[in-house]
């Protein structure tokens, strides 16, 4: 069992964040912009009962982080090396772990070594960092072509096959450990990586710091997968299925839908994708809607966010969603990846909830290592069950504007953890409109 197995995470994005200028200079001095994101450790730990933060890219970048041009510099935008140290040394002091972006496919144009490509060419030392051709041309008119990321050509690839190549790369991420004292490394695009590499990494990281945590990028789940979320590689993966059902499923007052994808991924049937594992759950992030802008219905917030603490998974709050804040993708990355000031916000009943949900979450075993079972289906109401040793926990989800019943085929008595409350249950259970309850089985 890894750390993040238990943990609750907030997530950052942050150059956002911090108001950092998007565009890197490479001249000004640094701005100590950072240390914001310890002021906030108060509000993740206490106010909503987080213990773990991932946070999007802080190494000096051309533009939005994922274009690294230096992966042993924190970007001047954010601070300084040692500023960054006592950031993390602040949140491990409030009980918060530390996962950082690794964006290891592919560089900036400010890369060094792709700057010394572009001036040398044919003598560069690092020509076979990249995928190049010196006889064609790119969208920058350089006078040669390299591969890159999915047609961003602002996106440099690496060679993850060069030797020395790993060796920088791996060389760097141990000295994040080292120097940072981090607990984890959330792998940009893994879907674009190479086993081998990921492998390497894994055994690098862990043999400098015990349980440290790897989780990766990818899209779509398949079976493929499986072969990444081993011990000998990554712990966790990205779960973009259940994040389009979860708002889906209420938009369209169609819960199957959220069923069908939990039962595929972590149903107890052979033909399951990912019984047993933790993938890293979430509502929204830095690339997609807010979830106040994606779920049509407000206040089927509070049930939605009971559902996403509950399935299989470690649970991640991104944030300023704590508040419901709105962000359109269409409108924009800025928009989803907004400057916010802690006393300019509200708490809600939705940061109280939060806070609960992960109060109980952590305090109850069923709810991070057990199984998975459907209880009760319809288009609107949604039960199922989380079971370890010595402990069972329901979970029931109304999605309606009106009062919904659930039907179980056994007698249920418990405590109702979000309140406190004793319940039992012959055969029928009723939640308000779109009511959530997560009721422990004596």
């Amino acid at each position: 069992m890894n750390w993040a197995d238990k943990a609750v995470f907030y997530h950052i994005y942050p150059l956002g964040f911090c108001g950092a200028p998007m565009d890197n200079d490479f001249m000004s001095s640094p701005q100590e912009r950072i240390q914001k994101v310890a002021d906030w450790a108060g509000h993740i730990a206490d106010d909503l009962g987080c213990d773990a933060l991932y946070l999007g890219p802080v190494f000096e970048s051309d533009h939005h982080g994922y274009d690294t041009a230096d992966y042993r510099l924190i970007d001047r935008r954010l601070g300084t090396n040692q500023g960054f140290r006592e950031v993390v040394e602040r949140l491990h002091n409030k009980g918060i772990r530390v996962v950082l972006d690794g964006v290891f496919h592919h560089t900036g144009r400010h890369f060094g070594p792709f700057v010394d490509v572009l001036q040398k060419r044919w003598d560069s030392a690092y020509k076979d960092w990249f995928f190049l051709n010196f006889d064609g041309d790119n969208a920058f008119h350089d006078g040669l072509w390299y591969d890159c990321w999915e047609g961003h050509q602002e996106l440099v690839k690496l060679n993850l096959g060069h030797p020395d190549v790993r060796r920088y790369l791996l060389d760097s991420a141990e000295g994040w450990i080292r120097e940072f004292d981090i607990d984890g490394i959330r792998l940009d695009v893994a879907y674009c990586l190479e086993p081998s590499f990921m492998q390497e990494l894994s055994a690098r990281c862990r043999s400098v710091k015990s349980g440290f945590f790897l989780l990766g990028e990818v899209v779509h789940m398949n079976d493929n997968l499986k072969r990444l979320l081993d011990p000998d590689m990554l712990h966790s993966v990205t779960n973009y299925e259940c994040y389009k059902g979860l708002y889906s499923s209420f938009n369209d007052q169609n819960l199957f839908e959220i069923a069908h994808s939990l039962e595929r991924l972590f149903g107890n049937q052979p033909w399951c994708l990912f019984t047993g594992k933790h993938l890293y759950n979430f509502a929204d992030n830095h690339d997609v809607s807010r979830f106040a802008t994606a779920l049509k219905c407000p206040d089927q917030m509070e049930a939605a966010y009971t559902l996403l603490y509950t399935m299989p998974g470690i649970p991640s709050v991104y944030y300023g969603s704590e508040w419901g804040i709105p962000g359109d993708k269409k409108d924009g990355d800025g928009v989803l990846r907004p400057c916010l000031e802690l006393e300019a916000q509200k708490e809600c009943s939705l940061t109280q909830h939060l806070k609960k949900l992960a109060e109980v979450k952590k305090n109850h075993p069923a709810l991070w290592e057990g199984d998975y079972q459907k209880e009760f289906l319809t288009n609107k109401q949604f039960a199922f069950s989380r079971n370890a040793e010595g402990e069972s926990i329901l979970i029931f989800i109304n999605a309606e504007g009106q009062e919904g019943n659930f039907q179980l085929d056994r007698r249920v008595k418990g405590t109702e953890l979000l309140t406190g409350q004793e319940v039992e249950l012959e055969g029928n259970f009723c939640l308000p409109a779109y009511g959530s309850a997560v009721v422990k089985v004596e």
